[in-house]
This record gives structure tokens, C-alpha cells and sequence, in this order.
């Protein structure tokens, strides 16, 4: 999916409580699901460690039991 005018896909180095946009875009791909997540008021789940960003806490969930072999 792309969002023509919005400039595609962003690049985000995610932080402790905050992200840093590095390259800007109108969205970001959740890591589980690959559904897109539109910048900046839907971002709200991701992973400082792995660097990912998730759709919703289910997601972050299922990306975590992966991480840990589960």
C-alpha cells in the first residue's frame, strides 16, 4: 500500500518513549503483519531492542513470544 503525496514509507529509529524520524514518510510497515502504520498518531507500539514497530499490542505480543522462542 502507498499513500500517494505523503511520501511512501518512512525510516524511524525508535527510542525509549519517542521515535526519531530518519527518513520521512507518510507510514511504517508493522513488523507481524506488514499493515501499514500512518505517522505519526498510529504509532504507538514498537521495540527499542529489535527496532520494529507493531499495529497494535497483539502484535508487540506476538513479535516478543517470537523474540523469545515461544
Amino acid at each position: 500500500m502507498d499513500f500517494p503525496g505523503r511520501g511512501g514509507e518512512a525510516v524511524i529509529e525508535y527510542l525509549d518513549g519517542d521515535f526519531q524520524v530518519v527518513k520521512p514518510g507518510a507510514f511504517v510497515r508493522c513488523a507481524v503483519t506488514g499493515q501499514p502504520i500512518l505517522l505519526p498518531h498510529d504509532l504507538r507500539y514498537w521495540s527499542v531492542a529489535r527496532q520494529e514497530a507493531y499495529v497494535d499490542a497483539a502484535a508487540s505480543l506476538e513479535a516478543e513470544r517470537r523474540a523469545r522462542g515461544r
